[in-house]
């Protein structure tokens, strides 16, 4: 999927959204073949009812690449988050900064290093961060989904390193493919840098749907509260799920699937850890539950 095809997956339909920032990079850096729109597109509209920022990489200008105009406009994303309380989705697809041009993205005070401290002010704000890996994520740019409270990634096209492997091989001599030194796999069961795995744009998408549409309407909260829906299993199950011998082992989903409402158990870092972490609805309330 495309950059906008993404934003217009996660947009409402029918509801109007504003483009931020439609004409940076306009006329600028033509010794280099331009950079249209600022390699990057951000829009401020609705997703699941709530109003959110989404700033997605366009991977098809300089293969998604930053340019200092990029750190501007990201940089602009993040203070309307910020000033209004919403909350801001990354849509990862980048090959990092554009090196013709490093000397002029990091220097000053607005430049590409204050994206990463309005991560950590967001964060301490209660200001949801929410960031899909659909591409590559290199270099410095990988700080910025990493930094968010959820990081997705998706299978054979995502991938976070700080060095590709053509790096690594002329750094250290070793052969490594994409997948193995930073994949989906590697992030997601190994170094638990990412929160889950998807195996499409479409199905990471829909993930990121289903996190927003569980944010109340108060950020610092950041719960709400539905109508309640009758347990997978029922409650009175319980006593026969948990062994009489306390030593014998059970499975805790099956008791979580007689306490919360049903088709609400999503689990975090699925694939990562031995515990089970969970965001269900019990009783109609969202909540969070960790178990091991």
């Amino acid at each position: 999927m495309s950059a906008w095809e993404r934003i217009e997956y996660l947009l409402d339909p029918d509801r109007e959204y504003l483009e931020i920032g439609m004409f940076a990079g306009e006329g600028m850096y033509k010794e280099h073949g331009g950079c249209i729109n600022a390699g990057c597109a951000a829009v401020l509209g609705y997703v699941k009812s709530k109003l959110c920022v989404i700033v997605s990489n366009d991977a098809t200008v300089k293969a998604g690449a930053w340019f200092p105009i990029s750190a501007k406009k990201n940089l602009r994303a993040q203070e309307i988050a910020m000033e209004n309380n919403l909350p801001i989705i990354y849509l990862v697809d980048s090959a990092g900064v554009f090196l013709p041009l490093q000397d002029e993205i990091f220097p000053d005070k607005e430049h590409f290093g204050r994206i990463f401290r309005n991560n950590a002010r967001m964060s301490s704000m209660g200001i949801p961060q929410i960031a899909a890996i659909m591409g590559s994520c290199v270099a410095g740019g990988a700080y910025l989904p990493i930094m968010s409270d959820y990081a997705f990634i998706v299978e054979g096209t995502g991938s976070v390193f700080l060095a590709g492997p053509y790096l690594v091989k002329s750094a250290i001599g070793e052969t490594v493919d994409a997948e193995t030194l930073g994949g989906a796999s590697t992030h997601s069961e190994i170094s638990g840098v990412t929160d889950n795995k998807f195996p499409d744009d479409q199905s990471c998408l829909d993930a990121i749907k289903n996190v927003i549409d569980k944010i109340g309407g108060n950020l610092k909260a950041n719960f709400d509260r539905k109508i309640s829906l009758p347990p997978k299993t029922d409650p009175s199950k319980i006593v026969e799920i948990l062994p009489e011998d306390r030593t014998k082992p059970y499975r805790m989903q099956d008791i979580l699937n007689a306490i919360v409402d049903a088709e609400t158990l999503e689990e975090y870092k699925p694939d990562y850890g031995k515990n089970h972490c969970m965001r269900p609805r019990p009783h109609r309330w969202l909540g969070c539950r960790d178990r091991c």
